[in-house]
């Protein structure tokens, strides 16, 4: 399947689009996520994606649009092989498959790229679209966790969803 996006890190040349969609998109994103809505702070984001992190842009194929971010923190190798993921949309680019499509590339770089054994998303329990996203990748809840992030200034509760290697593929996300 040839997706209708690709991944690639962002660059400082992509602060003005970036900072638009974040401004757009508030309503989508609260108080789910807080992403970088200033200058500065798109260029501590733009820092961090360069290292150990990756961080990528979900890009559209047709026009080189951001349509999302997606990220590979907190790898940890060894015998323990696993990692966390952490995403959002941007408006007018939610819910049309653009993330799904991002995710499908995540996994390929977890699993084949990384070597992950094991991948997990933490989300906030009401945050339908987002399990849904997850959900239709192939993770699975594998537990609760409450007050595991701060977010907006306040701990929130998150429900634990993985996939590991050997799951990827078997749902259509």
């Amino acid at each position: 399947m040839t997706e209708r996006v690709y991944l690639r890190r962002p660059a400082e040349s992509d602060r003005d689009e970036f900072l638009t969609r974040v401004r757009a998109s508030r309503a989508l994103h609260r108080p789910w996520t807080y992403p970088s809505a200033t200058p500065e702070a798109f260029t501590i984001f733009v820092q961090r994606s360069a290292g150990p992190n990756d961080t990528s842009l979900v890009c559209r194929r047709e026009d080189n649009a951001i349509a999302g971010v997606m990220s590979i923190s907190n790898v940890v190798m060894g015998p323990f092989r696993s990692a966390a993921l952490g995403y959002f949309a941007f408006e007018p680019f939610a819910q049309r498959g653009y993330m799904a499509g991002g995710l499908r590339l995540v996994l390929r770089r977890a699993f084949v790229d990384i070597g992950l054994h094991r991948l997990e998303a933490n989300i906030q329990p009401g945050n339908a679209r987002s399990i849904a996203l997850v959900a239709a990748a192939g993770f699975r809840m594998e537990g609760y966790s409450p007050r595991f992030l701060k977010i907006g200034g306040r701990w929130r509760d998150h429900e634990r969803w993985a996939i590991l290697a050997e799951e990827r593929g078997r749902h259509t996300a």
